[in-house]
């Protein structure tokens, strides 16, 4: 594996410059491919170890770069050693590259790859809060959602892939004045009958109704208030409605979840924590922090010189709590209750403001966990549509990217014969909802294309596993023929040697991916390796190959074929076999 090569080099360094080989990972990177283009298999950069003291910080990098390649000795692992501009260059024996890379792949470590690396060492590894998806419950499950969701369920899996204790949490909007307005309405317009057959499309319109009354009629308007009053005051018959509205919706939205592949161990929600909301204000009245503005309402000032100019709302002049002081319970109640070592909140980029509020108001509160709290924001969807118009409800997209996945499958010549398309085509467009989403800055709004998503042959989510599914087939029709033992010195055309220089990288990028927790770095790493692959098919065949070779190329694609499948289940993705 890299660390294998990583640790000799390091090992390497450290006695020629005196140090502890440890210092000299960081500094140490797998060197990305281009395609047809022999590259070198590790850089060493000097400039990091300026920095970090190991070389002198003054003088000419070049002269220091030059000095110290020449220094290095080359053994049986690294075979040239090589200045390059403020890096030093190393490329390994290439029959020990293959020997090393491909040797977990016969021992059943296939799921482990990559994640035993050293480069996780330094990562802190405890209990992971990440809340995720949180619709508003009562409504049909909005297409808006699908980003938390997605964006979510990856950083789940990562932090659970690199040996975390992962907490995900599903908090609904659950609470609020527009329960007023449903409880009221339903009483006017609801429908027991209709709710059976077809719960939150009678709840949508009953809602759309209510609205359109409150507009005109204060009557209306008034019985919302009563209804979220009695809400709030625990009476029976209003709780029970919303009891029986909330339990609708999370088994609705559970079927939804389980076509994403999505679960959550926790479903909360503000509901939760509006009695605790009030104990908060009570605590930030008791520190001196709660001020009141002109117009009455609760205040905590968040302005560095004390001036008011910066504050933040968590009290109406009706004593009533909002959205903030909720979350703000919320915060200290998980805190108490999973003791968590990190939190993170998925949303969209319009909420940075409140979280930053949420986190100085903690702070300002003597919870120093706040400072391991992180809000992941990202950007907006534009255009995303069906055939029959404008989007609405996430469901609609996920039967129309299986309806059009099923017709391109049909008309493909190179489709399989399969048990179950119906469900194949539904893996395949979620995965190519997913990819699209994933291939660029998460902060980044992006236009929705159908057309460009659902391409056998782009950059997408069907190119994924589509060659996914290749290689199955090609490990499934030799099955036999790939033994315990293969000879590495096989595998030594560029077309091999570019995988397994690709393979380097994988822990580099779990570790890139684990610091910024973006899913781009693991998605394009994925995708190049589907390009290597397409090439290694024509270029490495398996079938009319003398055994030996065979075995050793069979090797190589489960390799691939398992890194592959690996990092498609982090993304969010399940692999299909046949397509």
């Amino acid at each position: 594996m890299a660390c294998f090569f990583r640790r000799r080099i390091a090992e390497k360094l450290g006695r020629t410059l005196q140090q502890s080989e440890d210092a000299f990972i960081p500094a140490l990177s797998a060197v990305p491919v281009f395609k047809k283009q022999q590259t070198v298999d590790f850089k060493l950069s000097i400039s990091t170890l300026r920095i970090s003291g190991i070389l002198p910080s003054n003088g000419d990098i070049q002269l220091q770069t030059e000095d110290l390649a020449s220094r290095l000795k080359q053994d049986g692992v690294v075979e040239d050693i090589s200045a390059g501009c403020g890096v030093v260059n190393f490329r390994v024996n290439r029959t020990l590259l293959a020997q090393k890379m491909l040797e977990p792949f016969g021992k059943g470590e296939d799921e482990k790859f990559g994640l035993n690396s050293e480069l996780f060492k330094t990562l802190k590894r405890g209990t992971t809060l990440v809340e995720y998806s949180s619709p508003n419950i009562a409504k049909k499950f909005h297409a808006g959602h699908l980003r938390s969701t997605i964006i979510g369920n990856f950083i789940a899996n990562l932090k659970q892939s690199l040996g975390n204790n992962v907490i995900r949490m599903n908090y609904l909007g659950d609470w609020g004045m527009q329960f007023g307005l449903l409880g009221a309405g339903f009483g006017q317009f609801g429908c027991q009958e209709k709710l059976k057959q077809n719960p939150l499309q009678h709840l949508f319109e009953v809602y759309v109704q209510v609205n359109k009354e409150a507009e005109h009629n204060e009557d209306v308007k008034q019985a919302a208030r009563d209804f979220f009053r009695q809400l709030e005051q625990h009476e029976s018959e209003a709780v029970s409605l919303w009891q029986q509205f909330r339990e609708i919706t999370v088994n609705e939205y559970q079927h939804v979840y389980k076509r994403l592949g999505v679960h959550f161990d926790v479903y909360s929600g503000e509901s939760f924590h509006q009695d605790q909301a009030q104990e908060v204000a009570q605590q930030l009245q008791s520190r001196g922090l709660l001020k009141t503005s002109e117009k009455g309402a609760g205040v905590v000032d968040l302005s560095p010189g004390g001036d008011m100019s910066s504050v933040c709302t968590v009290l109406r002049s009706d004593g009533t709590t909002l959205y903030i002081t909720r979350d703000l319970a919320a915060a200290i109640d998980r805190a108490e209750k999973y003791h968590f070592d990190e939190m993170i909140y998925v949303t969209d980029k319009s909420q940075a403001n409140h979280f930053h509020q949420l986190f100085q108001i903690l702070l300002a509160m003597g919870h120093a966990w706040a400072d391991r709290c992180q809000h992941v924001p990202f950007g907006l969807v534009r255009g995303m549509k069906t055939r029959s118009g404008e989007v609405v409800f996430l469901e609609d997209v996920l039967d129309e990217a299986r309806a059009r996945m099923l017709h391109n499958m049909s008309r493909a010549t190179t489709t399989k014969e399969m048990e179950n398309p119906e469900d194949t085509a539904e893996k395949v467009g979620i995965s190519a909802l997913i990819v699209q989403d994933f291939k660029g800055p998460l902060l980044s709004d992006y236009t929705f294309d159908w057309d460009r998503m659902l391409q056998a042959r782009g950059d997408t989510g069907v190119f994924l596993q589509y060659t996914h599914a290749r290689l199955r087939s090609l490990i499934q029709r030799n099955e036999g023929v790939e033994a315990a033992t293969f000879d590495p010195s096989l595998l030594l055309e560029q077309t091999s040697i570019t995988i397994l220089q690709h393979l380097l990288r994988y822990d580099e990028v779990l570790y890139q991916s684990s610091q910024d927790l973006q899913p781009k770095h693991l998605v394009n790493y994925l995708l190049k390796l589907c390009h290597m692959i397409a090439s290694a098919h024509r270029e490495l065949p398996v079938k009319g190959s003398a055994q030996d070779v065979a075995q050793a190329r069979l090797r190589l694609f489960s390799a691939a074929c398992s890194v592959l499948a690996n990092g498609m289940r982090i993304l969010g993705i399940t692999p299909v076999d046949k397509m």
